[in-house]
């Protein structure tokens, strides 16, 4: 059985207040005094307080922006080509500082024996994974592969990988690096995806360390792992590549899909591993918006104080994508008392409409 040992986060330097945002995204796509009620009232109620960004500009007024043109119409609109600059700038600087809170728990970068890095937000090659190994120094012969384009449950199907070589492998250790600069990505096209991803993501790492049970220390031990794909949702969650950056769709009725499905999700989870839903003391669900956290909560009939890691999360970074159920799980470790037992079902969403969980507990 496997097991993680240590999570580690990290956080752009540019922290943005959500109503200073809301004033960046008014010039772009409030055209009316409706317009900017409308709008307002969607960033009010998101339940966001704070994003974090490789860039300035979101607070800042138009002469001291330094990625977006200062023009009403933000023309020349920056190029997929400098999007990806800025990915190979900022990514591994921010994935090496999440690795390094990860790793003070004693093991050193020598130790690691598999990287595996997550990313839907930039791609190039070399890329994420040869950085980290030569910024890091970590061993030439260690075993890296990449986990791309999978969106918000990419984190847990990185877990399933590390699971998989523990199991093979009694005296691995992996290091997952979830690392996703969503704010890059933003699109000039006022349609109601475009104005949704602008009140949600933001920019993160999280990494997370996973070894067999011959590795002395303490753990969370990962019991299982379950996923099913809700077709009819096919088209209303997708992360496509455009010319100008990667564009997502998000449609309004996804949280409605989830509500129908997750119950029946949970059942065939436990199911499966033959437990209980009484057996379950902690939820790590993916906070992809304030009403898909709400649609979980009537799906299992749960009190919101069960999501509250989840809700914490969500308020204080925003959607992250892949990095996100990472920072609730970190949450939970670390209110977790010393001889309390806890069994944690975990769960994200994805394009697909994927829904990939895990059980895990100590």
């Amino acid at each position: 059985m496997s097991k993680i040992i240590s999570i580690g986060t990290a956080v752009p330097r540019f922290k943005h207040l959500q109503d200073e945002i809301l004033g960046f995204m008014s010039r772009i796509y409030a055209f009316n005094e409706k317009d900017r009620r409308k709008l307002k009232y969607l960033y009010h109620q998101s339940g966001i307080s704070n994003r974090y960004s490789v860039l300035s500009d979101y607070s800042r007024p138009p002469e001291d922006w330094t990625f977006y043109p200062a023009a009403e119409n933000l023309e020349p609109f920056p190029s997929l080509e400098l999007r990806m600059k800025l990915f190979n700038q900022y990514a591994p600087g921010l994935s090496a500082e999440a690795i390094g809170n990860c790793l003070k728990n004693g093991i050193s970068p020598k130790e690691i024996t598999h990287l595996i890095t997550v990313t839907c937000t930039g791609l190039s090659a070399p890329g994420l994974d040869l950085q980290l190994v030569e910024m890091l120094d970590l061993p030439r012969n260690i075993f890296r592969t990449s986990v791309n384009f999978m969106g918000c449950y990419a984190a847990v199907h990185a877990l399933k990988l590390a699971d998989s070589i523990c199991k093979s492998e009694p005296d691995a250790r992996v290091m997952i690096v979830c690392t996703e600069l969503c704010t890059l990505h933003f699109q000039q096209e006022g349609s109601n995806d475009n104005i949704t991803s602008s009140l949600l993501f933001g920019d993160g790492s999280a990494a997370v360390l996973v070894t067999g049970d011959s590795y002395k220390a303490e753990g969370l031990r990962i019991q299982g792992f379950y996923a099913e794909i809700v077709p009819k949702g096919k088209q209303d969650m997708s992360w496509e590549l455009s010319s100008t950056g990667f564009e997502m769709t998000l449609r309004s009725y996804v949280p409605g899909l989830i509500e129908e499905d997750f119950k029946n999700l949970v059942d065939n989870a436990l199911k499966k591993l033959r437990l209980s839903g009484e057996s379950i003391t902690d939820w790590c669900i993916h906070p992809g918006g304030r009403k898909i956290l709400e649609a979980i909560e009537k799906s299992l009939q749960l009190p919101k104080e069960k999501l509250d890691a989840c809700y914490d999360v969500l308020h204080d970074f925003g959607n992250m994508s892949s990095p996100t159920i990472l920072f609730v799980l970190d949450r939970l470790l670390n209110k977790f008392k010393n001889g309390q037992k806890h069994t944690v079902f975990g769960a994200a969403f994805g394009p697909g409409l994927t829904m990939e969980t895990f059980i895990a507990g100590n």
